[in-house]
Protein backbone atom coordinates (compact mmCIF):
# COMPACT_ATOMS: atom_id res chain seq x y z
CA UNK A 1 0.00 0.00 0.00
CA UNK A 2 2.80 2.44 0.92
CA UNK A 3 4.62 1.62 -2.35
CA UNK A 4 1.46 2.30 -4.32
CA UNK A 5 0.90 5.62 -2.52
CA UNK A 6 4.54 6.55 -3.10
CA UNK A 7 4.17 5.83 -6.84
CA UNK A 8 0.98 7.91 -6.94
CA UNK A 9 2.74 10.80 -5.19
CA UNK A 10 5.63 10.60 -7.64
CA UNK A 11 3.20 10.56 -10.57
CA UNK A 12 1.27 13.51 -9.17
CA UNK A 13 4.45 15.52 -8.58
CA UNK A 14 5.63 14.65 -12.11
CA UNK A 15 2.39 15.81 -13.64
CA UNK A 16 2.47 18.97 -11.53
CA UNK A 17 6.09 19.66 -12.57
CA UNK A 18 5.40 19.37 -16.31
CA UNK A 19 2.15 21.33 -16.07
CA UNK A 20 4.05 24.10 -14.28
CA UNK A 21 6.73 24.11 -16.98
CA UNK A 22 4.11 24.32 -19.73
CA UNK A 23 2.25 27.17 -18.00
CA UNK A 24 5.47 29.13 -17.43
CA UNK A 25 6.56 28.63 -21.06
CA UNK A 26 3.15 29.71 -22.29
CA UNK A 27 3.25 32.85 -20.16
CA UNK A 28 6.76 33.69 -21.26
CA UNK A 29 5.88 32.98 -24.92
CA UNK A 30 2.85 35.24 -24.96
CA UNK A 31 4.58 37.93 -22.94
CA UNK A 32 7.06 38.25 -25.83
CA UNK A 33 10.23 37.66 -23.81
CA UNK A 34 11.62 34.55 -25.45
CA UNK A 35 13.12 34.09 -28.90
CA UNK A 36 13.25 31.24 -31.43
CA UNK A 37 16.86 30.69 -30.37
CA UNK A 38 15.83 30.21 -26.75
CA UNK A 39 13.15 27.71 -27.79
CA UNK A 40 15.73 25.76 -29.71
CA UNK A 41 18.05 25.81 -26.67
CA UNK A 42 15.36 24.21 -24.46
CA UNK A 43 13.61 21.99 -26.99
CA UNK A 44 16.11 21.47 -29.85
CA UNK A 45 15.54 21.88 -33.59
CA UNK A 46 12.59 19.49 -33.57
CA UNK A 47 10.43 22.02 -31.74
CA UNK A 48 8.52 24.25 -34.14
CA UNK A 49 6.66 27.13 -32.47
CA UNK A 50 3.30 27.89 -34.05
CA UNK A 51 3.55 31.40 -35.40
CA UNK A 52 0.71 33.81 -34.78
CA UNK A 53 0.08 37.05 -36.64
CA UNK A 54 -1.02 40.62 -36.13
CA UNK A 55 -4.51 39.86 -37.44
CA UNK A 56 -5.27 36.84 -35.22
CA UNK A 57 -7.87 38.72 -33.09
CA UNK A 58 -9.81 39.57 -36.24
CA UNK A 59 -9.93 35.90 -37.14
CA UNK A 60 -11.33 35.10 -33.74
CA UNK A 61 -14.02 37.72 -34.30
CA UNK A 62 -14.79 36.11 -37.64
CA UNK A 63 -15.11 32.70 -36.02
CA UNK A 64 -17.80 34.30 -33.90
CA UNK A 65 -19.49 35.25 -37.20
CA UNK A 66 -18.91 38.95 -36.63
CA UNK A 67 -16.74 39.27 -39.75
CA UNK A 68 -16.03 36.84 -42.60
CA UNK A 69 -12.78 38.56 -43.48
CA UNK A 70 -9.86 40.39 -41.89
CA UNK A 71 -7.02 42.61 -43.10
CA UNK A 72 -3.69 40.88 -43.54
CA UNK A 73 -1.43 43.71 -44.80
CA UNK A 74 -1.67 47.22 -46.27
CA UNK A 75 0.75 48.85 -48.73
CA UNK A 76 0.65 52.45 -49.98
CA UNK A 77 1.52 52.80 -53.68
CA UNK A 78 1.87 56.24 -55.33
CA UNK A 79 -1.67 56.11 -56.77
CA UNK A 80 -3.58 53.59 -54.63
CA UNK A 81 -3.64 51.60 -51.39
CA UNK A 82 -3.39 47.82 -51.56
CA UNK A 83 -5.38 46.12 -48.79
CA UNK A 84 -4.61 42.39 -48.60
CA UNK A 85 -7.44 40.37 -47.10
CA UNK A 86 -7.73 37.08 -45.29
CA UNK A 87 -10.88 35.08 -46.03
CA UNK A 88 -12.21 32.36 -43.78
CA UNK A 89 -13.68 30.32 -46.64
CA UNK A 90 -14.06 30.53 -50.43
CA UNK A 91 -17.78 31.07 -49.91
CA UNK A 92 -17.03 34.57 -48.58
CA UNK A 93 -15.38 35.97 -51.75
CA UNK A 94 -16.37 39.59 -52.28
CA UNK A 95 -17.02 41.58 -55.41
CA UNK A 96 -16.46 45.28 -55.97
CA UNK A 97 -20.10 45.96 -55.00
CA UNK A 98 -19.71 44.32 -51.58
CA UNK A 99 -17.02 46.65 -50.20
CA UNK A 100 -16.50 50.38 -49.68
CA UNK A 101 -13.29 52.21 -48.80
CA UNK A 102 -14.11 54.42 -45.82
CA UNK A 103 -12.05 57.52 -44.97
CA UNK A 104 -12.51 58.88 -41.44
CA UNK A 105 -11.15 61.67 -39.28
CA UNK A 106 -9.55 60.88 -35.92
CA UNK A 107 -6.97 58.34 -34.76
CA UNK A 108 -9.17 55.61 -33.32
CA UNK A 109 -12.47 53.90 -33.96
CA UNK A 110 -14.29 55.63 -31.09
CA UNK A 111 -13.49 59.18 -32.23
CA UNK A 112 -13.41 58.62 -35.99
CA UNK A 113 -16.14 60.20 -38.08
CA UNK A 114 -16.66 59.00 -41.66
CA UNK A 115 -15.62 61.68 -44.14
CA UNK A 116 -16.57 59.78 -47.28
CA UNK A 117 -17.08 56.30 -48.69
CA UNK A 118 -15.63 55.36 -52.05
CA UNK A 119 -16.01 52.17 -54.08
CA UNK A 120 -12.70 50.34 -54.46
CA UNK A 121 -10.82 50.85 -57.71
CA UNK A 122 -11.04 47.08 -58.16
CA UNK A 123 -10.84 43.81 -56.22
CA UNK A 124 -8.48 41.02 -57.28
CA UNK A 125 -9.69 37.64 -56.03
CA UNK A 126 -7.91 35.27 -58.45
CA UNK A 127 -5.64 34.12 -55.62
CA UNK A 128 -8.00 33.08 -52.81
CA UNK A 129 -5.16 33.13 -50.30
CA UNK A 130 -4.11 36.67 -51.24
CA UNK A 131 -7.11 38.79 -52.39
CA UNK A 132 -6.51 42.52 -52.81
CA UNK A 133 -8.86 45.47 -52.37
CA UNK A 134 -7.50 48.53 -54.18
CA UNK A 135 -8.60 51.78 -52.53
CA UNK A 136 -7.97 55.36 -53.68
CA UNK A 137 -5.30 57.28 -51.77
CA UNK A 138 -6.80 58.55 -48.44
CA UNK A 139 -7.16 62.31 -47.91
CA UNK A 140 -4.41 63.80 -45.77
CA UNK A 141 -4.95 63.17 -42.06
CA UNK A 142 -7.66 60.55 -42.53
CA UNK A 143 -7.74 56.88 -41.59
CA UNK A 144 -8.81 54.04 -43.87
CA UNK A 145 -11.18 51.17 -43.16
CA UNK A 146 -13.35 48.80 -45.20
CA UNK A 147 -17.12 48.81 -44.96
CA UNK A 148 -18.85 45.56 -45.93
CA UNK A 149 -22.27 45.42 -47.52
CA UNK A 150 -23.37 43.39 -44.48
CA UNK A 151 -22.74 46.46 -42.29
CA UNK A 152 -19.48 45.25 -40.71
CA UNK A 153 -16.61 47.75 -40.60
CA UNK A 154 -13.07 46.34 -40.84
CA UNK A 155 -10.27 48.61 -39.59
CA UNK A 156 -7.20 48.54 -41.79
CA UNK A 157 -4.89 49.03 -38.81
CA UNK A 158 -2.11 51.46 -37.98
CA UNK A 159 0.65 49.79 -40.04
CA UNK A 160 0.58 50.89 -43.67
CA UNK A 161 3.79 49.85 -45.37
CA UNK A 162 5.66 52.33 -47.52
CA UNK A 163 6.18 50.98 -51.01
CA UNK A 164 9.72 52.34 -51.31
CA UNK A 165 10.93 50.18 -48.40
CA UNK A 166 9.34 46.74 -48.08
CA UNK A 167 10.03 43.07 -48.78
CA UNK A 168 7.16 42.27 -51.12
CA UNK A 169 7.54 38.65 -52.31
CA UNK A 170 9.43 35.53 -51.25
CA UNK A 171 9.57 31.87 -52.14
CA UNK A 172 11.54 28.76 -51.26
CA UNK A 173 13.47 27.46 -54.23
CA UNK A 174 14.16 23.88 -55.27
CA UNK A 175 17.52 23.87 -53.45
CA UNK A 176 15.75 24.95 -50.22
CA UNK A 177 17.15 28.46 -50.30
CA UNK A 178 14.77 31.39 -49.90
CA UNK A 179 14.55 34.12 -52.55
CA UNK A 180 13.29 37.47 -51.25
CA UNK A 181 12.31 40.44 -53.43
CA UNK A 182 12.91 43.74 -51.64
CA UNK A 183 12.33 47.44 -52.34
CA UNK A 184 14.58 49.95 -50.61
CA UNK A 185 18.04 48.43 -51.02
CA UNK A 186 18.83 50.80 -53.92
CA UNK A 187 21.41 48.47 -55.43
CA UNK A 188 22.84 49.06 -58.88
CA UNK A 189 21.54 47.14 -61.91
CA UNK A 190 23.27 44.01 -63.21
CA UNK A 191 25.88 43.96 -60.42
CA UNK A 192 26.43 41.53 -57.58
CA UNK A 193 26.69 43.27 -54.19
CA UNK A 194 28.65 42.25 -51.09
CA UNK A 195 26.46 39.64 -49.36
CA UNK A 196 28.42 39.80 -46.09
CA UNK A 197 26.99 43.27 -45.38
CA UNK A 198 23.46 41.86 -45.12
CA UNK A 199 21.51 39.17 -43.33
CA UNK A 200 18.08 37.59 -43.86
CA UNK A 201 15.38 37.74 -41.22
CA UNK A 202 12.44 35.37 -40.74
CA UNK A 203 9.42 35.85 -38.50
CA UNK A 204 5.99 37.46 -38.56
CA UNK A 205 6.34 40.87 -36.91
CA UNK A 206 9.41 42.89 -37.87
CA UNK A 207 8.61 45.83 -35.66
CA UNK A 208 10.60 44.17 -32.86
CA UNK A 209 13.54 41.78 -32.70
CA UNK A 210 11.65 39.13 -30.74
CA UNK A 211 10.70 35.80 -32.34
CA UNK A 212 13.00 36.41 -35.31
CA UNK A 213 15.47 34.07 -36.97
CA UNK A 214 18.52 35.36 -38.85
CA UNK A 215 20.42 33.54 -41.59
CA UNK A 216 23.26 34.46 -43.96
CA UNK A 217 22.66 36.13 -47.33
CA UNK A 218 24.03 33.89 -50.09
CA UNK A 219 23.77 36.46 -52.89
CA UNK A 220 22.25 39.91 -53.33
CA UNK A 221 21.74 41.97 -56.48
CA UNK A 222 19.24 44.54 -57.74
CA UNK A 223 16.09 43.72 -55.71
CA UNK A 224 16.75 39.97 -55.42
CA UNK A 225 18.17 38.40 -52.25
CA UNK A 226 18.93 34.70 -51.90
CA UNK A 227 19.02 33.51 -48.28
CA UNK A 228 19.82 30.38 -46.36
CA UNK A 229 16.47 29.03 -45.13
CA UNK A 230 16.25 28.25 -41.37
CA UNK A 231 16.28 24.53 -40.62
CA UNK A 232 13.24 24.92 -38.39
CA UNK A 233 11.31 26.17 -41.42
CA UNK A 234 12.52 23.45 -43.78
CA UNK A 235 11.78 20.67 -41.29
CA UNK A 236 8.27 21.96 -40.66
CA UNK A 237 5.10 20.57 -42.26
CA UNK A 238 5.02 20.27 -46.07
CA UNK A 239 2.46 23.08 -46.28
CA UNK A 240 4.34 26.03 -44.84
CA UNK A 241 2.68 28.29 -42.33
CA UNK A 242 1.67 31.23 -44.49
CA UNK A 243 2.12 33.60 -41.58
CA UNK A 244 5.92 33.29 -41.67
CA UNK A 245 7.52 36.17 -43.55
CA UNK A 246 11.02 36.91 -44.82
CA UNK A 247 12.96 40.14 -45.01
CA UNK A 248 16.52 41.49 -45.10
CA UNK A 249 18.56 43.98 -43.15
CA UNK A 250 21.90 45.70 -43.41
CA UNK A 251 23.91 44.39 -40.49
CA UNK A 252 23.66 46.86 -37.65
CA UNK A 253 20.62 48.53 -39.24
CA UNK A 254 16.86 48.19 -39.18
CA UNK A 255 15.05 45.25 -40.73
CA UNK A 256 13.05 46.23 -43.79
CA UNK A 257 9.37 45.69 -43.12
CA UNK A 258 7.85 42.74 -44.90
CA UNK A 259 4.63 41.42 -46.38
CA UNK A 260 6.56 38.60 -48.11
CA UNK A 261 5.05 35.35 -46.84
CA UNK A 262 7.04 32.19 -47.50
CA UNK A 263 5.72 30.05 -50.34
CA UNK A 264 7.29 26.96 -51.88
CA UNK A 265 7.04 27.52 -55.63
CA UNK A 266 9.33 24.82 -56.97
CA UNK A 267 9.15 21.05 -56.65
CA UNK A 268 12.20 19.78 -54.71
CA UNK A 269 12.05 16.65 -56.89
CA UNK A 270 11.86 18.00 -60.47
CA UNK A 271 10.24 15.82 -63.14
CA UNK A 272 12.49 13.76 -65.39
CA UNK A 273 10.76 15.13 -68.48
CA UNK A 274 9.29 18.62 -68.56
CA UNK A 275 5.75 19.13 -69.75
CA UNK A 276 6.42 21.99 -72.18
CA UNK A 277 9.18 22.75 -74.67
CA UNK A 278 8.41 26.46 -75.04
CA UNK A 279 6.79 28.91 -72.60
CA UNK A 280 6.52 32.68 -72.41
CA UNK A 281 6.68 35.05 -69.43
CA UNK A 282 5.42 38.59 -69.77
CA UNK A 283 4.56 41.53 -67.57
CA UNK A 284 1.75 43.73 -68.83
CA UNK A 285 -0.41 46.67 -67.96
CA UNK A 286 -3.55 47.51 -69.95
CA UNK A 287 -2.80 45.40 -73.02
CA UNK A 288 -6.16 43.63 -73.24
CA UNK A 289 -7.03 44.83 -76.74
CA UNK A 290 -3.90 43.24 -78.23
CA UNK A 291 -3.79 40.17 -76.02
CA UNK A 292 -5.93 37.87 -78.20
CA UNK A 293 -3.70 38.34 -81.23
CA UNK A 294 -0.53 37.85 -79.20
CA UNK A 295 -1.69 34.59 -77.57
CA UNK A 296 -3.32 33.04 -80.64
CA UNK A 297 -0.44 33.80 -82.99
CA UNK A 298 2.23 32.44 -80.64
CA UNK A 299 0.15 29.32 -80.04
CA UNK A 300 0.23 28.74 -83.81
CA UNK A 301 4.04 28.82 -83.93
CA UNK A 302 4.64 26.54 -80.95
CA UNK A 303 4.25 28.33 -77.59
CA UNK A 304 2.53 25.98 -75.11
CA UNK A 305 2.35 27.88 -71.82
CA UNK A 306 1.97 31.55 -70.82
CA UNK A 307 2.79 33.13 -67.44
CA UNK A 308 1.04 36.52 -67.33
CA UNK A 309 2.23 38.96 -64.65
CA UNK A 310 -0.52 41.58 -64.43
CA UNK A 311 0.98 44.88 -63.28
CA UNK A 312 -2.14 46.83 -62.19
CA UNK A 313 -4.25 46.54 -65.34
CA UNK A 314 -7.72 48.09 -65.20
CA UNK A 315 -8.91 47.12 -68.71
CA UNK A 316 -10.56 43.79 -67.78
CA UNK A 317 -7.71 41.61 -69.02
CA UNK A 318 -9.16 38.77 -66.93
CA UNK A 319 -12.25 38.72 -69.14
CA UNK A 320 -10.10 38.39 -72.26
CA UNK A 321 -8.24 35.47 -70.70
CA UNK A 322 -11.55 33.78 -69.85
CA UNK A 323 -12.68 34.29 -73.45
CA UNK A 324 -9.49 32.68 -74.76
CA UNK A 325 -9.80 29.75 -72.37
CA UNK A 326 -13.39 29.17 -73.47
CA UNK A 327 -12.34 29.33 -77.13
CA UNK A 328 -9.48 26.85 -76.93
CA UNK A 329 -7.42 24.90 -74.43
CA UNK A 330 -4.74 27.57 -73.98
CA UNK A 331 -2.54 27.12 -70.92
CA UNK A 332 -2.61 30.67 -69.52
CA UNK A 333 -2.22 31.68 -65.89
CA UNK A 334 -2.61 35.25 -64.65
CA UNK A 335 -0.49 36.19 -61.65
CA UNK A 336 -1.41 39.43 -59.89
CA UNK A 337 1.84 41.39 -59.56
CA UNK A 338 0.93 44.84 -58.18
CA UNK A 339 4.51 45.93 -57.50
CA UNK A 340 5.32 48.93 -59.68
CA UNK A 341 8.62 49.18 -61.59
CA UNK A 342 9.72 45.63 -60.75
CA UNK A 343 9.91 43.92 -64.15
CA UNK A 344 13.33 42.41 -63.46
CA UNK A 345 12.14 40.88 -60.19
CA UNK A 346 8.95 39.67 -61.84
CA UNK A 347 10.91 37.91 -64.57
CA UNK A 348 13.19 36.30 -61.98
CA UNK A 349 10.12 35.16 -60.01
CA UNK A 350 8.59 33.75 -63.19
CA UNK A 351 11.79 31.92 -64.15
CA UNK A 352 11.67 30.07 -60.83
CA UNK A 353 8.00 29.17 -61.34
CA UNK A 354 8.55 27.98 -64.92
CA UNK A 355 11.63 25.89 -64.22
CA UNK A 356 9.82 22.66 -63.35
CA UNK A 357 7.52 22.61 -66.39
CA UNK A 358 9.32 24.45 -69.22
CA UNK A 359 12.44 23.48 -71.17
CA UNK A 360 12.76 27.00 -72.60
CA UNK A 361 11.14 30.31 -71.59
CA UNK A 362 10.89 33.46 -73.71
CA UNK A 363 10.73 36.84 -72.01
CA UNK A 364 8.92 39.31 -74.26
CA UNK A 365 6.25 42.02 -74.08
CA UNK A 366 2.75 41.88 -75.54
CA UNK A 367 3.77 44.23 -78.38
CA UNK A 368 6.60 41.86 -79.40
CA UNK A 369 6.08 38.91 -81.76
CA UNK A 370 8.51 36.13 -82.65
CA UNK A 371 8.88 35.88 -86.43
CA UNK A 372 10.46 32.81 -88.04
CA UNK A 373 11.02 33.84 -91.71
CA UNK A 374 11.62 30.26 -92.83
CA UNK A 375 8.12 29.22 -91.79
CA UNK A 376 9.36 26.83 -89.10
CA UNK A 377 7.93 26.72 -85.60
CA UNK A 378 9.76 27.87 -82.49
CA UNK A 379 10.10 24.19 -81.59
CA UNK A 380 12.03 23.63 -84.82
CA UNK A 381 14.36 26.53 -84.07
CA UNK A 382 14.96 25.34 -80.50
CA UNK A 383 15.54 21.75 -81.57
CA UNK A 384 18.32 22.84 -83.92
CA UNK A 385 20.28 24.18 -80.93
CA UNK A 386 19.15 21.90 -78.10
CA UNK A 387 21.74 19.26 -78.96
CA UNK A 388 24.44 21.67 -77.77
CA UNK A 389 24.09 21.36 -74.00
CA UNK A 390 26.26 24.44 -73.37
CA UNK A 391 23.78 26.86 -74.96
CA UNK A 392 21.64 28.35 -72.22
CA UNK A 393 20.16 31.35 -74.03
CA UNK A 394 19.03 32.22 -77.57
CA UNK A 395 19.03 35.93 -78.36
CA UNK A 396 16.79 37.30 -81.11
CA UNK A 397 17.25 40.82 -82.53
CA UNK A 398 14.33 43.26 -82.32
CA UNK A 399 13.06 45.30 -85.28
CA UNK A 400 11.13 48.39 -84.11
CA UNK A 401 8.06 49.17 -86.23
CA UNK A 402 6.48 52.62 -86.56
CA UNK A 403 2.87 53.80 -87.12
CA UNK A 404 3.26 52.94 -90.82
CA UNK A 405 1.06 55.84 -91.94
CA UNK A 406 -1.88 54.77 -89.75
CA UNK A 407 -3.89 57.03 -87.46
CA UNK A 408 -6.36 54.42 -86.18
CA UNK A 409 -5.77 51.02 -84.56
CA UNK A 410 -5.56 48.45 -87.40
CA UNK A 411 -8.63 46.21 -87.41
CA UNK A 412 -6.74 43.06 -88.46
CA UNK A 413 -4.15 43.40 -85.71
CA UNK A 414 -0.67 44.81 -85.33
CA UNK A 415 1.11 42.20 -87.43
CA UNK A 416 -0.97 43.03 -90.50
CA UNK A 417 -1.37 46.76 -89.86
CA UNK A 418 2.19 47.89 -89.12
CA UNK A 419 4.59 47.17 -91.99
CA UNK A 420 7.22 49.94 -91.87
CA UNK A 421 10.14 49.87 -89.47
CA UNK A 422 13.52 51.30 -88.61
CA UNK A 423 16.40 49.84 -90.57
CA UNK A 424 18.75 48.88 -87.74
CA UNK A 425 17.75 46.31 -85.07
CA UNK A 426 17.36 47.56 -81.49
CA UNK A 427 18.75 45.32 -78.77
CA UNK A 428 17.46 41.77 -78.39
CA UNK A 429 15.13 39.59 -76.33
CA UNK A 430 15.93 36.12 -75.06
CA UNK A 431 14.71 32.56 -74.84
CA UNK A 432 16.46 30.85 -71.93
CA UNK A 433 16.83 27.46 -70.33
CA UNK A 434 15.71 28.06 -66.72
CA UNK A 435 18.23 25.45 -65.56
CA UNK A 436 21.06 27.57 -67.03
CA UNK A 437 20.32 30.76 -65.06
CA UNK A 438 22.81 32.07 -62.55
CA UNK A 439 21.58 31.61 -58.98
CA UNK A 440 21.61 35.40 -58.47
CA UNK A 441 18.83 35.66 -61.09
CA UNK A 442 20.37 38.92 -62.31
CA UNK A 443 18.60 40.13 -65.44
CA UNK A 444 18.14 43.37 -67.34
CA UNK A 445 14.81 42.35 -68.93
CA UNK A 446 16.51 41.67 -72.26
CA UNK A 447 18.66 38.83 -70.93
CA UNK A 448 19.74 36.93 -67.80
CA UNK A 449 23.14 36.11 -66.39
CA UNK A 450 24.00 32.44 -66.93
CA UNK A 451 25.76 29.82 -64.82
CA UNK A 452 29.35 28.94 -65.53
CA UNK A 453 29.60 26.47 -68.39
CA UNK A 454 26.67 27.99 -70.31
CA UNK A 455 26.78 30.54 -73.11
CA UNK A 456 24.37 32.53 -75.23
CA UNK A 457 23.88 32.37 -78.98
CA UNK A 458 22.89 35.29 -81.20
CA UNK A 459 20.35 34.07 -83.75
CA UNK A 460 20.65 35.14 -87.36
CA UNK A 461 17.74 37.39 -88.36
CA UNK A 462 16.97 34.91 -91.16
CA UNK A 463 16.44 32.23 -88.49
CA UNK A 464 14.31 34.21 -86.04
CA UNK A 465 13.66 37.86 -85.30
CA UNK A 466 11.27 39.79 -83.06
CA UNK A 467 8.89 42.29 -84.58
CA UNK A 468 8.54 44.94 -81.89
CA UNK A 469 5.50 47.13 -82.58
CA UNK A 470 6.99 49.82 -80.42
CA UNK A 471 5.67 53.01 -82.04
CA UNK A 472 1.99 52.39 -82.80
CA UNK A 473 -0.76 54.91 -83.56
CA UNK A 474 -0.66 57.83 -81.16
CA UNK A 475 -3.69 56.86 -79.03
CA UNK A 476 -1.93 53.58 -78.20
CA UNK A 477 1.60 54.91 -77.86
CA UNK A 478 0.74 57.76 -75.47
CA UNK A 479 -0.24 55.24 -72.79
CA UNK A 480 3.47 54.53 -72.36
CA UNK A 481 3.86 57.95 -70.75
CA UNK A 482 2.01 56.79 -67.65
CA UNK A 483 4.57 54.41 -66.19
CA UNK A 484 7.31 52.02 -67.26
CA UNK A 485 7.42 48.59 -65.63
CA UNK A 486 11.21 48.13 -65.57
CA UNK A 487 12.97 49.08 -62.34
CA UNK A 488 15.89 50.89 -63.94
CA UNK A 489 14.06 52.59 -66.84
CA UNK A 490 12.82 56.13 -66.22
CA UNK A 491 9.18 57.01 -66.82
CA UNK A 492 8.51 59.05 -69.94
CA UNK A 493 7.60 62.21 -68.02
CA UNK A 494 10.95 62.27 -66.20
CA UNK A 495 13.96 64.07 -67.64
CA UNK A 496 16.39 61.24 -66.84
CA UNK A 497 18.18 59.55 -69.75
CA UNK A 498 16.24 61.49 -72.38
CA UNK A 499 18.51 60.11 -75.11
CA UNK A 500 18.03 56.47 -74.07
CA UNK A 501 16.86 53.81 -76.55
CA UNK A 502 13.98 53.21 -74.12
CA UNK A 503 12.44 56.47 -75.34
CA UNK A 504 11.10 57.65 -78.70
CA UNK A 505 13.83 59.75 -80.36
CA UNK A 506 13.03 63.45 -80.35
CA UNK A 507 9.71 63.08 -78.57
CA UNK A 508 10.64 64.67 -75.25
CA UNK A 509 8.81 64.15 -71.97
CA UNK A 510 5.27 65.33 -72.81
CA UNK A 511 2.45 63.23 -74.22
CA UNK A 512 1.74 65.65 -77.08
CA UNK A 513 1.28 64.13 -80.55
CA UNK A 514 3.77 65.47 -83.13
CA UNK A 515 2.11 66.50 -86.42
CA UNK A 516 4.11 63.90 -88.37
CA UNK A 517 3.76 61.03 -85.90
CA UNK A 518 2.06 58.62 -88.31
CA UNK A 519 5.00 58.75 -90.74
CA UNK A 520 7.84 58.54 -88.22
CA UNK A 521 10.26 55.59 -87.77
CA UNK A 522 9.58 54.37 -91.30
CA UNK A 523 12.83 53.46 -93.04
CA UNK A 524 12.18 49.94 -94.40
CA UNK A 525 8.96 48.38 -95.68
CA UNK A 526 8.78 44.93 -94.08
CA UNK A 527 5.72 42.84 -94.92
CA UNK A 528 7.26 39.44 -94.13
CA UNK A 529 5.20 38.63 -91.04
CA UNK A 530 2.07 40.29 -92.43
CA UNK A 531 2.18 38.16 -95.57
CA UNK A 532 2.73 34.95 -93.61
CA UNK A 533 -0.15 35.72 -91.25
CA UNK A 534 -2.59 36.53 -94.04
CA UNK A 535 -1.59 33.45 -96.00
CA UNK A 536 -1.70 30.92 -93.17
CA UNK A 537 -4.35 32.15 -90.72
CA UNK A 538 -7.13 33.87 -92.72
CA UNK A 539 -10.47 32.08 -92.69
CA UNK A 540 -11.30 31.47 -96.37
CA UNK A 541 -15.03 32.02 -95.81
CA UNK A 542 -15.20 34.96 -93.38
CA UNK A 543 -11.80 36.46 -94.28
CA UNK A 544 -11.31 36.91 -90.53
CA UNK A 545 -8.08 36.22 -88.73
CA UNK A 546 -8.56 34.05 -85.60
CA UNK A 547 -8.27 36.95 -83.14
CA UNK A 548 -10.88 38.91 -85.13
CA UNK A 549 -13.32 36.02 -85.06
CA UNK A 550 -13.46 35.62 -81.28
CA UNK A 551 -13.52 39.40 -80.92
CA UNK A 552 -16.78 39.63 -82.88
CA UNK A 553 -19.97 38.38 -81.13
CA UNK A 554 -21.77 38.48 -84.48
CA UNK A 555 -19.26 36.22 -86.17
CA UNK A 556 -21.90 33.94 -87.69
CA UNK A 557 -23.84 36.92 -89.03
CA UNK A 558 -20.70 38.41 -90.59
CA UNK A 559 -19.79 35.03 -92.04
CA UNK A 560 -23.23 34.71 -93.69
CA UNK A 561 -22.98 38.22 -95.11
CA UNK A 562 -19.57 37.57 -96.65
CA UNK A 563 -20.70 34.28 -98.19
CA UNK A 564 -23.75 36.06 -99.57
CA UNK A 565 -21.59 38.76 -101.17
CA UNK A 566 -19.39 36.11 -102.81
CA UNK A 567 -22.44 34.43 -104.32
CA UNK A 568 -23.69 37.77 -105.66
CA UNK A 569 -20.27 38.52 -107.17
CA UNK A 570 -20.33 35.17 -108.97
Amino acid sequence: MKDRLRRNDIGSWGRLFWCTILVVCACVFFSGSITFSAFRFFFGEQFHPVLGSTWQPSIMEAIGYESPVSVRETVMLPDQVLVFLKYLSPAQLFSKDDVRCVYSSGDDDTSSQPLLKEPPMRIDVEDFDNPIVRCPIPPRGSTLSLDLKSGKNIPVGPTIHRWDSVAYESLIDRDNTTVVFVKGLNLRPERLSNASRFECVFGWDFRSTKFLLRTPVLSISQEIVRCKTPLSVLSGPPTLDNHIKASVRVKGGQTIRSIARLVRRSDPDPPVRKEHVMCICTMLRNQARFFREWIMYHAQIGVQRWFIYDNNSDDDIEDVIKLLLSYSNYNITRHIWPWIKTQESGFAHCALRARDTCEWVGFIDVDEFFHVPTGLTIHDVIENFSTNSTIGELRASCHSFGPSGLKQVPTQGVMVGYTCRQAAPERHKSIVRPEALNSTLINVVHHFHLKGGFEFLNLDIRTMVINHYKYQVWDVFKEKFYRRVATYVADWQETQNVGSKDRAPGLGTRAVEPPDWSTRFCEVNDTGLRDRVLENYTDPETLFLPWQAINNPGEETMKARRIGRRKEDK
